[in-house]
């Protein structure tokens, strides 16, 4: 087996970490233990023995990750070393090499790599600008056949923040059907939506349908390294026998943690704080590209921690974005990491005062280029 370089991932590796300004951040500003957790719950911390825990996640942590998901119960939910792991386990368990999985762009491209790297034969159908970043279903039909063993989505999208109508879910579900495919559903952004109500989940909709989630986005813990797989019980069952392979089980620190956040009130709490955050950020992103006329082309999202706009000037994007990190220590991810190239994602999910200057930064090269 050999593997595709991660592209994205591994340029934000080099990175993220070396610049002053680093805009590629898909998540929210993140927490401290002292922002989400009693003065009581963190000295509850000291307490536990640092031992192995339930490698399949804590009852308590899957009872309460089951709580978001009517129908279920802890033995349909997987515990996992971040939603990276999930996704990984997913493709690992449920497709064999020549099945046919059919894959969502743009998107994060994870999936996308593992699977023809495990010699799956990988079709993509696309979310069209000209539809607002709506999925062309006609595509979507054209490409299913008897050999689609899996449709993979990821709603709320990333990079577009493009969120999927009921009636597109429904007709995704019903191609789904025609071959007994399984849907996969990224659903990290789920809780992150501007207008405050929650993306319904696949779960629930569809037998065959599993969804991927996590601490990392919407909740603005990504250091927890927890992440889940919720899905019909024999299929858990399956992906935690190929997890035992891979991390076996989760920090149990961050099994508490996680269990605690979830709780009604303080995930109520959380999902709200990052919710006025991507509001306030959003409009002064939208405020920024009106004062460059045509420069850039927006639509607006409609949840997740990202923007993906349009530029129109004659510089490739990952040009663009060496030229900003390199002469502004300001990181943005170039389109060209999603294969789309004179786009640009960027994080909006920061503390304000640093979001903003990195923007006026942006603002030099621009003109600069302008210059010539």
């Amino acid at each position: 087996m050999k593997i595709e370089i991660f592209e994205l991932e591994r340029t934000l590796s080099l990175w993220e970490n070396r610049v002053k300004y680093n805009l590629t951040e898909s998540g929210i500003h993140p927490f401290t233990l002292n922002e989400v957790l009693s003065q009581d719950e963190i000295k509850e911390l000291f307490s536990i023995r640092l031992g192995y825990g339930q490698s399949n996640g804590s009852e308590e942590l899957r009872d309460a990750i089951s709580q978001l998901y009517p129908g279920t119960d802890m033995d349909n939910v997987l515990v996992t070393n971040g939603s990276a792991e999930a996704n990984f386990l997913a493709i690992w368990t449920y497709l064999e090499p020549e099945d046919e999985l059919i894959y969502m762009l743009p998107n994060y491209m994870q999936i996308w790599g593992i699977a023809r790297s495990f010699g799956i034969n990988v079709k993509s159908f696309h979310l069209r600008e000209e539809l607002n970043w709506g999925p062309d279903l006609e595509q979507l039909k054209s490409l299913i056949s008897p050999r689609t063993k899996m449709i993979a989505v990821c709603n709320p999208n990333n990079p577009t923040g493009a969120v999927l109508s009921e009636e597109e879910m429904n007709e995704i579900i019903r191609l789904a059907e025609q071959t007994d495919a399984w849907i996969y559903a990224d659903e990290v952004y789920r809780g992150a939506e501007y207008e405050g109500k929650e993306t319904p989940s696949f779960l629930g909709k569809y037998e065959k349908a599993i969804v991927c989630c996590g601490l990392s986005k919407a909740y603005a813990l990504p250091g927890l390294r927890i992440g889940w797989l919720v899905g019909p019980k024999k299929s858990m069952e399956k992906a935690w026998a190929y997890h035992d392979y891979t991390s076996i089980g989760s920090g149990i620190i961050s099994n508490r943690i996680a269990t605690l956040v979830l709780r009604p009130e303080p995930r109520n709490k959380i999902l709200n704080r990052n919710r006025r955050i991507l509001i306030e950020n959003l409009a002064a992103f939208q405020e920024w590209i009106g004062k460059h006329n045509s420069l850039f082309e927006l639509i607006p999202p409609r949840g997740g921690g990202i923007v993906f706009p349009r530029y129109n000037v004659e510089i490739n994007s990952t040009e663009l974005a060496t030229k900003l990190r390199e002469e502004k220590s300001v990181y943005i991810a170039a389109g060209d990491l999603f294969g789309m190239d004179h786009y640009l994602r960027i994080g909006i999910g920061t503390e304000k005062d640093y979001f903003l200057t990195g923007l006026s930064l942006i603002d030099e090269t621009l003109e600069e280029i302008k210059r010539g």
